[in-house]
């Protein structure tokens, strides 16, 4: 059995998660997803990191599963664990001592041009469920403060000896394809797996997701 430790995104919660965690328990795997400390103002991205780190509790082997802005958190936690893999699932790839707050125009990332919440994250997401998440998410962020770790230069010197993966949705509105496709090979100089989905592909495709990370899986 492999646990999961789940990252969600910038304005995001660990509910964000719940299906693709059923998924997973289905497949005999144990999961970690947790809200990061986004309302303490003066957490910065160790003590993001840090909180995924005492969830997971030292259980092994350990998958590390970022999603969107959790891409600044997933590498330090691998940093501060024996992680098997980091996944990536269509997540930002920070470059040593470029703050998050950087990263947009540093990544050349282009404004999608959508105002209207679900259609830009959750449009494949059927409506009822789209909306309770954005509903349950936008109470977290009427409460977050995310000042110092927003604007804190990301810690790590270089990315850590982990097996990395990226998965690209290809039907993501927020981090299209055309861009991540550049983005991962200027920062990572891979090729990123791909799938269909929305940006929040874990509501709107959470089996076909668990199985590209069940593949991940070290060999028993």
């Amino acid at each position: 059995m492999t646990t999961f430790a789940l990252i969600h995104g910038g304005g995001g919660s660990a509910f964000d998660w719940h299906l693709l965690e059923a998924e997973l328990h289905r497949r005999g795997h144990d999961t970690v997803a947790v809200d990061l400390p986004m309302s303490e103002p003066g957490a910065g991205l160790w003590d993001y990191a840090d909180a995924v780190v005492r969830a997971a509790g030292g259980r092994r082997p350990l998958v590390v599963v970022a999603h969107s802005w959790g891409g600044f958190v997933g590498p330090l936690v691998c940093a501060r664990t024996e992680a098997a893999a980091l996944v990536l699932v269509t997540a930002m790839i920070p470059a040593p001592g470029e703050a998050p707050a950087s990263w947009w125009e540093r990544s050349g990332h282009p404004d999608p041009g959508i105002e209207d919440e679900y259609e830009l994250y959750l449009h494949d997401v059927p409506r009822d469920l789209g909306d309770r998440v954005l509903a349950h998410d936008r109470a977290l962020a009427e409460k977050m403060s995310m000042d110092r770790a927003y604007h804190e230069p990301w810690p790590l010197a270089s990315w850590p000896d982990v097996p990395t993966r990226y998965l690209l949705c290809r039907d993501d509105r927020f981090f299209t394809p055309e861009f991540v496709r550049r983005h991962v090979a200027e920062r990572l100089g891979v090729t990123p797996e791909e799938m269909p989905g929305s940006h929040m592909a874990m509501l709107s495709r959470p089996a076909e997701l668990a199985d590209h990370l069940v593949r991940v899986l070290p060999a028993a």
